[in-house]
């Protein structure tokens, strides 16, 4: 019984992660119906640039941390400007297809920098932080990571709710030709969808990163388990983005503690192809009915 109250803490703060990371690539698509294929590689750009600041350049881990957020902030307002916005109007595949050219520049420039050794952060998140019930064990680096989604899950439902930005947001996702014909600047929410989603990718990238070390590789293949996290969601859904990530998370961790660690690696994608025969819009997604 223990055993099992340990692997499922486990598999609520792995999926829990898996969410966080999945909320960008949900910000994207809800906004401009792209699927990003680079997303892995800003989560490793985030984690890269955090261990620069704080372990190289020795700054206060406040500091450091605030530093990767604005940097990859930026970078998607930047992705977005001149890169993606030349595409407006043109075919979705071409805009994919930019996005899985960006991954690899991404992926080779990293590995040209810092090579594809795993790297590690100082240590500087405080014991006092984990948390122990008996025999079971919750690592600090796993509280840290829930407190940190739910703060920013919290702002980031006040900014769709309430907040100028987020109702344009939740408009061009629902109906861009509408949105554009009352005033909203299509351009502008897809930049900041952009730019919000690399923040997003960046706090995640560093979570990782602390967890497993900083390895080019292993961050770029997380944002593959990606994929079966929004499709058991929906590929349009907030919500089912941290359903379908604690769910993904839970699977890995029971696969891998009851049948075979090699197994926890296909499960997720054993899960994508399953809902997609069964559910292709996912558990919470919007089933689209066009007129012919």
């Amino acid at each position: 019984m223990e055993f099992f109250l340990q692997l499922l803490v486990n598999g609520i703060s792995l999926g829990f992660l898996y969410a966080l990371s999945a909320l960008g690539f949900v910000m994207i698509f809800k906004s401009s119906s792209v699927l990003n294929f680079a997303h892995g590689e800003l989560l490793a750009i985030g984690a890269f640039l955090f261990l620069v600041l704080s372990s190289w350049a020795n700054l206060p881990i406040i500091v450091a941390f605030a530093f990767t957020l604005i940097g990859s902030f930026s970078l998607g307002f930047i992705i977005e400007r001149f890169f993606l916005r030349r595409l407006i109007g043109e075919a979705l595949i071409e805009v994919i297809m930019l996005t899985v050219g960006l991954a690899i520049m991404f992926k080779g420039l990293l590995l040209f920098i810092f090579g594809g050794d795993i790297r590690n952060y100082r240590d500087f998140l405080p014991e006092g932080l984990s948390i122990s019930w008996g025999s079971i064990a919750i690592p600090s680096v796993y509280v840290a990571s829930f407190i940190i989604g739910i703060i920013f899950l919290i702002l980031f439902g006040f900014f769709f709710k309430y907040s100028s930005q987020g109702i344009y947001m939740r408009s061009v996702a629902d109906n861009q030709p509408a949105a554009l014909s009352l005033g909203v600047h299509v351009r502008r929410v897809f930049a900041l969808s952009w730019a919000i989603a690399a923040l997003v990718c960046a706090m995640s990238g560093i979570v990782l990163g602390i967890i497993n070390g900083v390895n080019v590789h292993e961050l770029s293949s997380i944002g593959l388990k990606v994929f079966p996290v929004v499709i058991l969601g929906g590929l349009d859904s907030i919500g089912g983005a941290i359903i379908g990530g604690i769910i993904i998370g839970l699977l890995e961790t029971f696969t891998g503690g009851y049948i075979s660690t090699s197994l926890r690696e296909v499960i997720p994608y054993i899960v994508l192809v399953f809902i997609l025969m069964v559910k292709p819009y996912g558990l919470f997604g919007l089933v689209e009915i066009e007129r012919v």
